[in-house]
């Protein structure tokens, strides 16, 4: 049995493991690459495998960086079984229909510049059609229950406690006379948060691939980073400044919602001063979300439904409004009245949040409260690592904005979460592959567990595929020692891409005195030579990921 592992290895984002046996191909999770401009330009890229030859798929949640790639899996030629648990299928339709509008948007606002510049067109990932006709795959299961996939595979799904339907996946796997057992941890989450039920523990396995996001931190607690939330926003409101919350869609905006109920509701201080402001949760994709989670209450932890069973709606409170409509969306920044408004995207790199940041940044009243990962290269992160200016739709915004980054809401196990779920284990999987972390995650996470637990981890860090039979690496060199890292080519990628993008900048926006001065025929050749530099560029990476033992 091979394992080959495509995406989240030299980042968190692109979820995507091709496992083939004697008789059998198939995937566990396929998800688009989310971050800077060149990690996202691999989605465009080749799948590396033929999705016509993959028998089935397994998917671990609905997160876009996990299951963002199925409508390329389909109309490229994937006719197999999709299997997941009910809810993910439920949240699968809104995520993949969204992003599809969201690909579309993207490809008409670059098209229109360049028609502008003279360059050829692009074409979207996938449509909002394309993503439809990928539903009809999914193939919904319960926690719990032992498929048969065919007579050499069986699946179960065990709860994973990230957000709502994920899943921890469980394999066992015949191959000639042997038999092993696989398991993907999927993304694991925290104990003793609202809502969801915790993770569940698995006691054994053969094979193990594991997230380790925050392999390298501790998170401070969920308690802490309340308290935090709350004073946060009654020091904003009372200065007269808006609370902008950038969140995930799925799972921390609900989160967020539970948590303002408790505050309306339970506290007098946060309900006096708060009586008249109103939260708004500014995001087609996030309400949609959030009636899915109202009818999945049989996922919800035992707290939740004791609520539920009251009489009380944990999802709901009298503050709360849901706008849908784009007109709604630009009338939350003309109303200049203290509010909390929680948007997607939650890297703040799409959506209507880059219209928020863009409308608040500026503004020394407001606050921005960060509540989840932000990866490498994203505009989330730069707020994060404390940037004073931005570009946002082109335009320079100086930020005076307090920015808080609030780490006890992460849907992540920190180290100590994944140590305790990794410690379940009766005895050491015969081999463990850490994905899903920054390269400094997986190095410090790998060697805090040869140092309690006594268990060595491979580190994925590049495209790479193992023989598990034989317990070594078999077709990817490690060529990183010798050209260059993957992390290091993403920067060398990153770094052409924004030389690209500011000379478009200038070619967009030039004025006489420019084209006096550099001839536009001049200014064109400047662009192609970018252009082609930035395609160079990729496939260098291509190669370096690529080149044969």
């Amino acid at each position: 049995m091979n394992v080959k592992f495509l995406g989240a290895a030299m980042s968190v984002t692109g979820s995507c493991y091709l496992i083939t046996t004697d008789k059998h191909s198939f995937l566990l999770d396929c998800g688009q690459f989310q971050g800077s401009k060149a990690l996202e330009k691999l989605n465009f890229g080749d799948l590396g495998f033929d999705p016509a030859k993959i028998d089935f798929m397994i998917l671990s949640h609905a997160h876009v960086d996990h299951c963002g790639r199925i409508p390329l899996l389909t109309k490229r030629g994937f006719k197999g079984k999709i299997f997941c648990t009910d809810a993910t299928a439920d949240l699968v339709e809104i995520m993949l229909k969204d992003s599809g509008h969201i690909h579309e948007m993207e490809a008409e606002w670059d098209n229109k510049k360049a028609e502008r510049a003279g360059r050829p067109l692009v074409q979207p990932l996938f449509t909002v059609e394309e993503a439809a006709a990928s539903i009809q795959y999914l193939a919904p299961v319960l926690y719990e229950q032992l498929i048969d996939i065919n007579p050499d595979i069986r699946l179960r799904f065990r709860d994973a406690g990230h957000i709502l339907g994920a899943s921890i996946v469980e394999l066992w796997i015949n191959e000639g006379d042997s038999s092993s057992k696989l398991v993907f941890s999927g993304d694991l989450g925290l104990k003793n948060k609202p809502i969801l039920r915790d993770p569940e523990t698995v006691d054994e396995a053969d094979y193990l691939i594991m997230e380790a996001t925050y392999g390298d931190r501790q998170h401070e607690t969920l308690k802490e980073s309340l308290e935090q939330f709350m004073e946060i926003i009654l020091k904003t409101v009372r200065r007269g400044g808006t609370v902008v919350v950038p969140s995930f869609a799925v799972g921390r905006t609900q989160e967020l919602i539970f948590e303002l109920s408790r505050f309306y509701e339970k506290d007098e201080e946060f309900r006096k001063t708060m009586e008249d402001v109103m939260v708004y949760v500014d995001s087609p994709m996030a309400t949609s979300a959030t009636e899915v989670f109202r009818k999945n209450v049989q996922d919800f932890d035992d707290e939740t439904k004791e609520l539920i069973l009251k009489g009380e709606s944990p999802l709901d409170f009298k503050n709360l409004r849901f706008t849908r409509s784009v007109e709604e969306s630009k009338e939350l920044n003309m109303n200049r009245e203290p509010k909390i408004i929680i948007s997607a995207s939650g890297m703040c790199d799409a959506g209507r949040i880059k219209h928020h940041l863009k409308n608040n940044l500026w503004n020394e009243k407001s606050s921005v409260i960060i509540v989840g990962y932000q990866a490498q290269g994203t505009l989330g992160r730069s707020l994060v690592d404390g940037v004073k200016n931005v570009s946002i739709f082109g335009e320079r915004i100086h930020i005076n904005a307090e920015i808080y980054d609030l780490e006890g809401f992460s849907a992540h196990a920190d180290k100590e979460g994944l140590l305790e779920w990794l410690s379940a284990f009766k005895k050491a999987p015969r081999k463990i592959f850490l994905v899903h972390g920054e390269e400094k995650a997986k190095n410090a996470f790998a060697e805090t567990v040869r140092q309690v637990l006594g268990y060595n981890c491979t580190v994925v860090e590049d495209v790479s595929e193992y023989n598990l039979a034989l317990d070594e690496r078999t077709t990817i060199q490690d060529v990183r020692s010798r050209i260059a890292k993957g992390a290091e080519m993403f920067k060398v990628r990153d770094k052409v891409a924004q030389v690209h993008d500011e000379v478009e900048a200038i070619l967009a926006n030039t004025n006489i005195a420019i084209e006096e001065a550099i001839p536009a025929e001049k200014m064109d050749e400047i662009s192609n030579t970018i252009l082609e530099l930035e395609k160079a560029t990729l496939k260098l990476g291509a190669l370096v990921t690529k080149a044969p033992q």
